[in-house]
């Protein structure tokens, strides 16, 4: 970068050239005022406050516009600069209310501030006062455009951080204020997602979050990271008299900067919800009673040695939580292995994206995404398949927008039009369940018109044979028989894909929860190969993992087949090592995977499970048969931070504490380690998860003496190669990405550097189209897939956020219109959707966004559980269930 040299205030320094006067200014640590400026947007000098003299300039000059020059001499505090601050000021607040006292931006107000900085004391309004109503439409947040300075900093924010454009400027004059289109309610606006990003922008009280468990000047702001999806936002808890009352931006989050979704803002009011378990409970004569932790954990210590001592260590299993902190699983799967003795272990990546795990190993070697968020701005070309992150994960879908914005190529294949199809350069809306067909049909059109990358292929890739020869015969034409894509759509799809010079892939769970789930994802695998598009930056293929630490519960080791670090139990060496320092012997048998564990209970082989933080009866497909399972268990413990629907079937509840309660980290989609803050004391007497686990193991005669997570993240990381340079003093402030091999090693932005892959050449694995294990007939016409919704995210915490509650109380089910018109029904109708397995009800939401015969619903309610509707028929190699496609009917409800 070229420098050059400026005098500022009589000081000579250097600044990069193309920078502003303003920049350079801080960077000498010159303070400059600002109002309308933020550094994460483009400047505008709108506000005057930054005003400078320039030597030569006519008049005084806006610093944040203002482009430095080689000698440029510039002045910052003149009395005359001072007095033209003022004055902005002044103006400002001769038309501003005068209610500070009462604004609960009070001594958090940027002009209540620069009022003080300027020594103004009173302002005396004359004139007409703007008299504009207060929009408080929704539960989320209030906008009071009487208060409004004009600054334009929610517009952009709006424009070129969250690329919404939801709010711009209306009417002219003394009139003009910032408003949705049409000045419309912000809740009735089309784009507006309520993110609450133009609420991070704001520098005085126009826009405010609505209270959450409390109001006024927090006491502390504590960083943490969000616990909803898998893109593991940073944020501050903000705390007030030991309660979570809100939630504010951290900049200095390197994931998400300024930006958060709705849920991470608004949804955690979850935490001090009256629905909270506060103490253990018992089940006795059918009903539970509060008991204390002693007599808890001494009845469930005795039980499971009963269970073990009668049955084998194999007849108790766990299921672990993507809602924990890594520590609580690592100390999970070390307590079922190192004291029960059974690697009977395992958690909800089984339902998710366990087909990411086995299928990106087996073909690279690491079953996690390859590159990082922050590249998707940047990218040239994004393949979107069987994801919607704009509702799923919310804030790389506003990074995907960003590139958009920035000139990027989108290509988007999906069987509904969600928001980024609507934007996409070629929407490829192929029937549920025919990725494969899809994936193929692209790859034969690359190799045909040359567009491989041979010298990738040759160099770094081993198999490329078997691949090519098996997808010979997806030729356009076979591949629009499939898939119902139009051959000209795919055939433009791969030239985009494959001439681009760096491409990248994002999916989820519309890849991965298929009965093909692995072979999905290893298709994927085979496409980003075959151009080279691995092993560089802005390219890769890059999973959005689903709940907030998916990917830190498989790192951990909270998974049947291998300990933390995916060293396999079955390895001698490796259990050799953890035998060592554990001091016990350890199974070299392959546990039992969460959907085995039904069928074995059910067969009367498991008699005990112990849930921590999962709600299975809600989560997995064919709710009745996993019900089935729970209750044919001799015994059932759960620990969680709700009732659930496992939970009523339990014999002990352990009140668990939530996210903002505890120490530890989080995993987020990208392998990037982050901290866990705790914030407030745990809520009742409620304790956190590890806290549980480790005094249950020492009742049960196996000490465990952590004192803290950070001791528990030392002992995983001695054991475990790949994250050997992990401590909670590294990750305090960024996090790191693994694989962090030593104490010096800065981790790992992306994956297989120049095609160098985890297990040597990566490998290309010949697949074929496979069919859904269940497609619609006579007696069941309609083909429902599931997924998630912006409002919504998780069972366990669903329903218990009264702002998300309030503002998406029910469950919607997608059907077309065509389909929906020769059924009677209307927009708003109740339905009944019934499969071979069970029935639900929903209003209907009638929409081209799906196909006909196609019907799409979520999963979040509790008063419409999708899942008892949903099949037990799972991915042939991981067992995850094939949420996407099984056969329904759809009726009008009849209302008695």
């Amino acid at each position: 970068m070229e420098l050059i040299s400026l005098t500022i205030d009589g000081q000579t320094v250097q600044a990069c050239k193309g920078s502003t006067v303003l920049e350079a200014s801080r960077e000498a640590g010159v303070t400059i005022p600002t109002l309308c400026h933020l550094a994460d947007l483009t400047p505008e000098g709108s506000c005057r406050v930054c005003v400078v003299e320039v030597e030569g300039a006519r008049g005084l000059v806006t610093a944040c516009t203002y482009p430095v020059s080689e000698g440029m001499i510039v002045r910052t505090n003149t009395p005359a600069i001072r007095e033209a601050r003022k004055s902005v000021v002044e103006l400002m607040l001769a038309n501003h209310p005068q209610e500070c006292l009462s604004c609960q931006r009070n001594i958090d107000c940027e002009l209540q501030a620069l009022a003080s900085t300027f020594g103004v004391r009173e302002i005396k309004a004359e004139g007409e006062q703007r008299q504009f109503a207060i929009d408080d439409s929704n539960p989320f947040i209030i906008r009071d455009s009487n208060k409004c300075i004009l600054c334009g900093r929610c517009v952009r924010v709006c424009k070129e951080v969250q690329c919404c454009n939801t709010l711009e400027w209306t009417e002219r004059g003394f009139n003009t204020k910032v408003a949705p289109a049409f000045d419309t309610d912000m809740v009735d606006s089309s784009n507006c997602v309520f993110c609450g990003t133009c609420v991070s922008a704001c520098p005085v009280g126009a826009l405010t979050e609505k209270p959450m468990n409390g109001v006024g000047k927090p006491d502390k702001k504590v960083k943490t990271t969000c616990p909803f999806c898998g893109v593991g936002c940073n944020y501050d808890l903000n705390i007030k008299d030991g309660k979570l009352i809100g939630v504010t931006s951290n900049l200095t989050s390197v994931v998400n900067g300024r930006l958060t979704c709705v849920k991470g803002r608004f949804g955690t009011d979850y935490v001090h919800s009256p629905e909270r378990l506060t103490t253990p409970l018992i089940k006795k004569n059918g009903k539970f009673v509060e008991a204390s932790w002693e007599e808890a954990l001494d009845l469930i210590a005795t039980k499971f040695k009963e269970i073990k001592d009668t049955y084998g260590s194999d007849a108790l299993a766990a299921v672990s939580s993507a809602r924990c902190v890594n520590e609580e699983n690592y100390i999970m799967q070390k307590f079922m292995r190192a004291v029960i003795g059974t690697n009977n272990v395992d958690h909800c990546a089984r339902i998710c994206h366990a087909p990411t795990v086995a299928g990106l190993a087996a073909s690279f070697g690491s079953g996690a995404m390859t590159n990082s968020i922050n590249e998707a701005p940047q990218c040239k070309v994004i393949f979107l398949i069987g994801g919607n992150p704009t509702e799923a994960h919310p804030v790389i879908g506003a990074k995907i927008r960003q590139a958009l914005r920035n000139g990027a190529t989108l290509i988007v294949a999906d069987p509904r039009r969600i928001e980024l199809a609507g934007k996409a350069h070629v929407w490829m809306q192929l029937r549920p369940g025919t990725d494969i067909a899809l994936i193929n049909g692209m790859m034969r059109i690359i190799l045909k018109a040359g567009w491989h990358d041979q010298n990738f292929i040759n160099s770094c890739t081993t198999d490329f044979d078997k691949m090519a020869d098996v997808i010979e015969k997806y030729t356009p034409e076979y591949v629009e028989d499939i898939t119902g894509v139009p051959k000209h759509l795919l055939m433009e799809a791969a030239r985009i894909y494959a001439t681009a010079e760096r491409a990248s892939i994002f999916y989820t769970l519309g890849i991965t929860e298929h009965i093909c789930g692995t072979d999905n994802v290893m298709s994927l695998a085979n496409l980003a190969m075959l151009t080279g598009n691995v092993g560089k930056l802005y390219s890769g293929v890059n999973p959005m993992r689903g709940q907030n630490n998916v990917q830190g519960s498989c790192d951990m080791g909270a998974l049947p087949n291998v300990y933390s670090g995916y060293q396999a139990v079955t390895n001698a060496a490796a259990r050799e090592k953890f035998e060592k320092a554990w001091g016990v012997k350890l199974s070299d048998k392959v546990g039992l995977m969460m959907p085995d564990m039904f069928d074995a209970s059910i067969a009367g082989k498991l008699k005990a499970m112990y849930v921590m933080g999962e709600d299975p009866i809600r989560s997995d497909g064919d709710a009745h048969h996993v019900r089935k399972g729970f209750e044919h268990l001799e015994f059932l413990v759960v620990q969680n931070i709700f009732m659930t629907e496992t939970g009523k079937l339990a014999d002990v509840i352990l009140p668990a504490a939530s996210f903002a309660e505890k120490d530890g980290s989080f995993t987020n989609c990208e392998r990037r380690v982050q901290r866990v803050r705790q914030a407030i004391e745990p809520i009742g007497n409620s304790r956190p998860d590890w806290q549980i686990i480790r005094d249950l193991s020492n009742k049960m005669g196996y000490p465990m003496s952590y004192s803290h997570p950070s001791e528990i993240m030392d002992e995983m990381a001695s054991l475990s190669p790949m994250f050997a340079g992990l401590s909670f003093e590294r990750i305090d402030e960024k996090g790191l990405q693994w694989p962090v091999p030593d104490k010096e090693h800065p981790g790992s932005q992306y994956l297989h550097v120049d095609g160098k892959f985890a297990c040597g050449l990566g490998v290309f694995k010949a697949i074929d189209h496979q069919p859904p294990a269940e497609l619609p007939d006579a007696e069941y016409p309609f083909m429902l897939t599931t997924g998630r919704i912006l409002y919504h995210y998780c069972l366990t915490t669903a329903g218990y956020s009264k702002h998300l509650t309030e503002y998406r109380p029910e469950e919607r089910a997608m059907i077309h219109p065509d389909d929906a018109k020769r059924l009677n029904i209307a927009d708003q109708d109740y339905i009944t959707v019934t499969s071979r397995r069970g029935t639900v009800q929903a209003r209907a939401w009638v929409t081209t966004d799906v196909l006909p015969g196609g019907i799409w619903m979520s999963f979040h309610y509790h008063a419409c559980p999708t899942n008892e509707v949903t099949m037990g028929c799972g991915d042939k190699v991981t067992k995850t269930y094939e949420y996407k496609v099984c056969a329904v009917k759809v009726e009008k409800t009849v209302v008695q």
